[in-house]
């Protein structure tokens, strides 16, 4: 009996595939797909019908590309003149119908996505932006360019991140936010333009994050926000009254590298 080769990966034959692009095992790529010069994708991805992944894009493993998606596009951006700049994808993010992120503005710089990235349908990444482990983003979301998004942050529907803004850790963006400065990791922030209502709970308890842990992080709330102390006021309180451990750590890096300053609460 003779043995079965099994095919490494499966193009469709309307798929249009570069020559020069990198192909890895059990990857699907789906009918009038396009796959561009210099693009690696992973092993087992997946390319709907209609997506195309342009030049100078890394895609990592498992990765799924609904129809219509455009990954790696040159930016949107006045300043770019075709300098080489790339995009670069990790494992397991998927990117749902029409969404976009864009390659990076200077020669060698990179727009960066994480692992385990959800793109909902019409969202938006520009160039040079800095996207972590974990995010989602809800659907017509957008990041201008050079935005950091940390780990496991949630950006809700339609809202709109200035450029050079900075995402906390296990931040929550509401629905139509007009965020138009830094957000602190572990807080959650609505509005137009954006204020900050408080502390993600419920993403810190899905993180993982010790009771006695997010005590501490509240304290950091109530002394950032509630006590009238400038930011860097605040800052050295923390310092001083806050039990040390990772969270309110990094809390603390970020309000010192916050540079477009931070969003703060409504105005009585």
């Amino acid at each position: 009996m003779n043995s079965v080769i099994m095919p490494v990966h499966k193009i469709h034959p309307t798929a249009i595939v570069h020559p020069n692009a990198v192909i890895g095992k059990n990857v699907e790529i789906g009918a009038y797909a396009i796959v561009g010069d210099d693009v690696v994708i992973g092993d087992g991805c997946k390319l709907y019908p209609h997506a195309v992944i342009h030049e100078h894009t890394t895609v990592g493993k498992n990765c799924t590309f609904f129809p219509g998606c455009s990954i790696g596009a040159v930016p949107q951006d006045l300043k770019f003149a075709g300098e080489h700049s790339s995009t670069i994808i990790g494992d397991g993010c998927i990117f749902r119908e029409c969404t976009t992120v864009n390659r990076a503005t200077g020669e060698g710089n990179k727009t960066i996505i994480g692992n385990n990235l959800l793109m909902m349908a019409y969202t938006h990444v520009a160039h040079n932006c800095i996207v972590g482990n974990n995010v989602i983003m809800s659907n017509v979301a957008t990041l201008a360019g050079h935005v950091t998004v940390e780990d496991r942050a949630v950006i809700g529907g339609l809202a709109a991140v200035h450029q050079f803004c900075k995402i906390g850790r296990s931040a929550m963006i509401g629905g139509q936010a007009h965020v138009n400065q830094d957000v602190p990791p572990f807080m959650i922030v609505s509005g137009q333009p954006a204020y900050v209502f408080g502390l993600n709970s419920v993403g810190l308890a899905r993180a993982g994050i010790p009771q006695a842990e997010r005590s501490q992080l509240k304290k950091a709330f109530r002394i950032l926000y509630r006590s009238g102390l400038s930011l860097q006021e605040a800052i050295a309180t923390m310092e001083q009254e806050l039990d040390s451990c990772e969270p309110v750590e990094h809390l603390m890096r970020f309000l010192r590298t916050a540079e477009r300053g931070i969003l703060r609460t409504p105005k009585n």
